[in-house]
């Protein structure tokens, strides 16, 4: 096992570049200047977001872009180039918009949180790659937007995760109007949880990292599992279940531990069990 202090980072060629350092995995997405989410460019990011949830070296992940856009989304000229197959493109926009859908549940799924760092204009897919990050901080001169309409393409898949970041009137705001929205409002809306001057994104983002790495990597895994369960449960059920995961959690070394450590005043040791 790799020593989680050390710093690993990947050829900066790649379409995904993947820096770890001291339990926080950082992934920018790297082709400017739209790093549209391509089968190639989704099916790096899954790969990364994949192997990180199998690397004990790995507690929380930061998902970041380089160039002047976080993401703008699908790259429409990919998708166009397939009109002209047999069956107008429909194998290959339905293969798209499956492993988009897969990207976005394999960040939900992930046992490990996942924060988005946008610094610049974050659009349709990649809008949807904001809201479904479990946090979300962006540069005071960010942008978002679901312009789908315009072009006579409904945000659906991005609805899915706007929706369920976003209020529900404001998602319909957003998706219907495709207008841009700035980053005090993308705020206001839901989201985005911090707004920072550009020259202190990276700093602030991996300061909220490294706090979050310091948790129990168990606790976290049974937090974001237990968070995304209980969201769409009726509250009754949603209170059976959230008894029974504390109770489960009670029972964890990492929970005696930690309720140890801080009746005795001292810091936690944790195992990840």
């Amino acid at each position: 096992m790799s020593d989680p202090a050390q710093v690993q980072q990947q050829d900066e060629r790649a379409l995904v570049v993947q820096q770890l350092a001291n339990g926080v995995l950082r992934l920018t997405l790297n082709n400017p200047p739209a790093n549209a989410l391509s089968i190639e460019m989704m099916q790096s990011l899954k790969d990364a977001l994949v192997a990180a949830g199998q690397n004990p070296d790995v507690r929380v992940l930061i998902i970041a872009a380089a160039g002047k856009l976080f993401s703008a989304g699908h790259d429409l000229k990919e998708l166009s180039q397939h009109r002209s197959d047999d069956d107008r493109g429909r194998a290959f926009f339905e293969k798209t918009m499956r492993l988009c859908s897969d990207v976005m549940m394999t960040i939900t799924r992930l046992p490990k949180p996942v924060i988005a760092e946008i610094d610049g204009l974050a659009t349709a897919a990649g809008c949807q790659l904001v809201a479904t990050c479990d946090l979300a901080i962006c540069t005071d001169s960010s942008t978002f937007c679901t312009p789908g309409v315009n072009i006579g393409l409904f945000c659906s898949t991005p609805m899915v995760a706007v929706s369920r970041a976003a209020h529900r009137k404001q998602a319909m705001e957003m998706l219907l109007t495709g207008e841009k929205i700035d980053a005090s409002t993308a705020k206001d809306f839901g989201l985005i949880n911090r707004i920072v001057p550009k020259e202190y994104l990276r700093t602030i983002t991996d300061k909220y990292a490294e706090v979050i790495a310091s948790k129990s990597p168990l606790t976290l895994k049974i937090g974001k599992e237990a968070f995304y369960q209980q969201i769409e449960r009726p509250l009754d059920e949603a209170y059976d279940y959230a008894a029974w995961v504390m109770t489960e959690n009670m029972m964890a070394r990492d929970a005696e531990e930690g309720i140890s450590a801080f009746l005795e005043k001292r810091d936690p040791h944790w195992s990840g069990h």
